[in-house]
């Protein structure tokens, strides 16, 4: 039964709702729909499902009428599968755009039209559903024909076992497929198809036995026969083994002594190092400094890849009409104009490095966003969908909420509580190292920082956050090593309070995605000390495995958190930005998954080298 539907302006005023279906919805869900997936991109799936409070799930289906500027959504349960919605979305969509007045705000005309809609709808359906099991079974019988045809050879007991399994898979098959999208013309060609296929494979292997001499002489081809001086060599190597020798450096009368290559800091008879301090004479971090964006225009060379995206077209429409089109505009942009435009700009993305999956629904929902709209005179529907490209991409990278860390420092400071960072990410992408810059770029602003060595698994781990506390002349917490985390970065916290320090940085070990011991030691230590910051540190390097670090970074969070409402990623660092040139496409591949701002981005390696993301600047890139 349908829960809902909903008739809006992408403003947000709500224009007309159905009055007979008025059950109470749990939860938000149209809330969670234009927050989590219209806002965010992500309009060009097929439908949204929604977890409410308690045991009920409602599936929302939505549809938009670009010109107009309305979204139209229907909610049902999801356990019911209702096979008429899509349609009835679309029936709605068009008798309600023919009434529609920018003017008017009720719509109550609408409830009869609505009324005879939804009839029409359910029957259309009830009518489907009656045929399907008839259609069905003649096309199992026709696949059993076609497939008991295609046997050349072997005997008849074989047939009639290849006819009773392949109309069995079938059958299994019709049914999943058939419930799972509704489909029923394409469910029917399916099975045909692996009928024929396995009807096809059947004849091959009763045709007769398989000749091995031809595989004995195929093995013969690919293998070669060792040589004898190979033999030679191993027997040599094993009767009499040699040292290695090392060619030696060739010293002149003139020449200077060797420098000394060992730049390691000297260590005290104590076993103290004598760590020079840098914490002064470093300079300003590059998180105070404002990026500068060149405004070169690009325009040659967007001009240049119009004229790439607009040689199909000119070849199919001639010279004339194409140009006719762009004076007078065209009525209403349809998917098929879009197809060449969004291909052309989704492998662009992909060869900045953004993950396919997040191209691929980048460019479907654009292509949601057009589709139906009027092109402007003088304009090209490559420009048009850059344009929109573009502010899809600004609304996916521009922060959503406050990223000021240092005001919530002081509010924290002000409450008389250290604010709590923990750093998080997979094994070798620099946690430990952009901790020290964070804590250099807090030290500049007059903060008190305190780091806590909560890697208690890695070897050296320690000692590395021990020397870049040295350095930056800042206090450090540490156990040691095969201790519990999760007790660590609590024990430090009480020390931050006891000691007035204002932030406590909490260094995690690495581990991998999969890794559910360690992800499960992670979670206890957010869920335990309840940190105001959870930084999820990853490379700028990775293409599609930045989804899936990400993706299960938060689903292992979520899944072994003993609290209801369990704490997931707040914010991405994002290091050795410095090594990517113009493959940029981490950042919005991570920021797309996760729904987390871009907070720090490393650039180097020395203290300084962090820096805010220019979201101007990413974009340019991207579309560059």
């Amino acid at each position: 039964m349908l829960e809902q539907l909903l008739i809006f302006t992408r403003g947000g005023l709500i224009l007309w709702t159905c009055k007979e279906l008025g059950n109470a919805l749990k939860g938000s869900p149209i809330d969670t729909l234009i927050r989590s997936c219209l806002l965010e991109e992500r309009s060009g799936a097929a439908s949204y499902n929604y977890d409410a409070p308690g045991a009920a799930s409602y599936t929302l289906k939505w549809t938009f009428h670009n010109e107009l500027g309305l979204v139209f959504v229907a909610v049902y349960q999801r356990i019911l599968h209702l096979l008429y919605v899509d349609e009835l979305l679309e029936m709605v969509k068009r008798e309600f755009s023919e009434i529609y007045d920018p003017k008017r705000v009720e719509y109550f005309d609408f409830d009869e039209t609505f009324r005879q809609l939804r009839k029409e709808a359910e029957a259309r359906a009830e009518e489907l559903r009656k045929v399907k099991p008839m259609g069905n079974d003649g096309r199992k019988q026709q696949v059993v024909k076609k497939g008991s045809g295609g046997f050349d050879g072997g005997n008849k007991k074989n047939k009639s076992d290849a006819k009773e399994a392949d109309g069995d898979d079938g059958k299994g098959r019709k049914l999943e497929n058939g419930h799972s999208n509704g489909n029923h013309s394409v469910v029917g060609e399916g099975n045909r198809g692996m009928g024929l296929a396995n009807g096809k494979e059947n004849a091959r292997s009763n045709n007769g036995a398989f000749d091995v001499s031809k595989l004995q002489k195929l093995k013969s081809k690919g293998v070669k026969k060792p040589t004898d001086t190979s033999v030679v060599v191993r027997k040599g190597s094993k009767a009499d083994p040699k040292t290695k020798v090392t060619k030696k450096n060739r010293v002149w009368d003139d020449s200077p002594k060797d420098a000394k290559l060992d730049f390691t800091d000297p260590v005290e008879e104590n076993g103290n190092e004598n760590i020079q301090v840098v914490a002064a004479d470093q300079g300003e971090s590059m998180m105070d400094k404002e990026e500068i964006i060149s405004s070169d225009s690009e325009e040659d060379e967007e001009d240049e890849e119009v004229g790439k995206d607009s040689k199909p077209d000119a070849k199919k429409k001639g010279w004339f009409s194409s140009m006719f089109q762009s004076i007078a505009g065209k009525a209403n942009l349809e998917k098929a104009d879009l197809e060449p435009a969004l291909k052309a700009l989704k492998d662009r993305l992909m060869t900045k490095n953004v993950a396919e999956e997040i191209a691929e629904k980048l460019c479907e929902s654009v292509a949601a966003s057009l589709e139906g709209k009027k092109l402007a005179s003088f304009t090209r529907i490559s420009s048009t969908v850059q344009a929109a490209m573009e502010e899809a991409l600004g609304r996916i990278l521009t922060p959503r909420r406050s990223i000021d860390i240092l005001r919530d420092v002081h509010a924290a400071r002000e409450q008389r509580k250290p604010y709590v960072v923990v750093f998080v990410g997979v094994n070798g992408v620099g946690k430990s190292t952009n901790l020290a810059k964070v804590a250099y770029w807090l030290l500049q602003h007059k903060v008190s920082v305190m780091m806590a060595a909560c890697d208690t698994f890695r070897s050296g781990a320690v000692e590395q956050l021990r020397t870049h506390a040295r350095r930056l002349q800042i206090p450090i917490f540490e156990k040691g090593y095969e201790k519990d985390p999760a007790v660590v970065a609590k024990e430090a916290i009480q020390e931050a309070t006891r000691n007035g320090s204002d932030v406590v940085l909490v260094d995690t070990a690495g581990r991998m995605q999969d890794n559910e011991p360690l992800m499960r030691a992670l979670s206890k230590l957010i869920y335990l000390n309840n940190p105001d910051l959870v930084l999820f540190v990853g490379e700028a390097l990775v293409g599609n495995d930045a989804v899936d670090q990400l993706s299960k970074f938060n689903q292992k969070l979520a899944d072994l958190s003993t609290s209801p409402n369990p704490r997931l990623i707040d914010g991405i660092l994002l290091t050795k930005f410095d090594t990517i040139d113009d493959k940029v496409g981490a950042a919005l591949s991570m920021v797309y998954i996760s729904g987390s701002p871009v907070m720090f981005v490393g650039c180097g390696q020395s203290y300084t080298d962090l820096k805010k993301l220019n979201v101007k600047a990413i974009i340019k890139t991207l579309l560059k």
